[in-house]
């Protein structure tokens, strides 16, 4: 019996080390791990948001040291399988302004969203893009809070969380920009009832949004209050600590 598992190890094939190199991505975040080490949360083109231990990335003449930093197009190359890779590799890429004062908190707001909403190993390679615009977008000033409402839309779109914002889920039809609705964060649009709690919006509102139209006033207001209310219920309540300060300072 043991010559024949020994065989059977013997003819099992060998499990070789997954290996990944210059795959475009940022930092979302980092902490510290063991005395020099770091744990980094990436979020890669190809291969989504990921975990990486950068072994030895606090010491002070360490290669990566001054290259984990946020909002920097990286190429980034790692080995190993399961949950927790070792990052091999990390070199700035370069290519987007830095981002300073109110943009640099909205950079941090949109890293906050995507570590709470996506699976770690889950590719979303159209919502990567995106993010890649919305910080060049912030970077060159652009209004934060219609900058910010495309990336939550898409967000919310790119995760399955929400669907079509132009067909009425209880009908069939198609919103019409003159009635009055509420979104149904399980299911979508509805017509607005009485009772209805939750924020009202114009047809007008969800047709813009759908368009990523943010020039009519009434559409930024409610389309605000609209995604607030749509990423508390996805979060089971939960508060995004980035978002409450940006509230506090600029009533996004």
């Amino acid at each position: 019996m043991e010559l024949i598992a020994a065989e059977r190890r013997l003819r099992a094939p060998v499990e070789k080390d997954h290996r990944v190199t210059h795959q475009p991505g940022f930092v979302l975040h980092s902490y510290p791990y063991k005395e020099t080490s770091l744990i980094v949360d990436v979020l890669t083109r190809d291969h989504g948001r990921i975990a990486l231990v950068a072994k030895g990335a606090k010491r002070p003449h360490s290669a990566l040291r001054g290259v984990l930093q946020t909002f920097q197009p990286l190429s980034l190359s790692w080995s190993g399988k399961g949950e927790m890779r070792t990052l091999t590799a990390a070199e700035w890429v370069g290519g987007l302004l830095p981002l300073e004062k109110g943009a640099l908190l909205c950079g941090f707001y949109l890293n906050e969203l995507l570590l709470k909403f996506l699976a770690r190993d889950d590719p979303h390679a159209p919502l990567f893009q995106h993010y890649v615009a919305t910080l060049n977008q912030l970077a060159h000033g652009e209004p934060a809070p219609i900058v910010l409402r495309k990336f939550e839309r898409a967000l919310l779109k790119d995760t399955g969380f929400s669907g079509d914002f132009t067909r009425c889920t209880s009908t069939g039809e198609t919103v019409l920009p003159e009635r009055t609705y509420v979104v149904d964060p399980e299911r979508g649009p509805r017509p607005a009832m009485p009772a209805d709690t939750w924020p009202l919006v114009a047809g007008k509102t969800l047709l813009d949004m759908e368009k990523e139209d943010y020039s009519d006033a009434l559409t930024q207001t409610q389309s605000k209050f609209l995604m607030r209310h749509l990423l508390s219920h996805h979060l089971g309540g939960g508060q995004l600590n980035t978002r409450q300060i940006l509230i506090d300072l600029m009533q996004l």
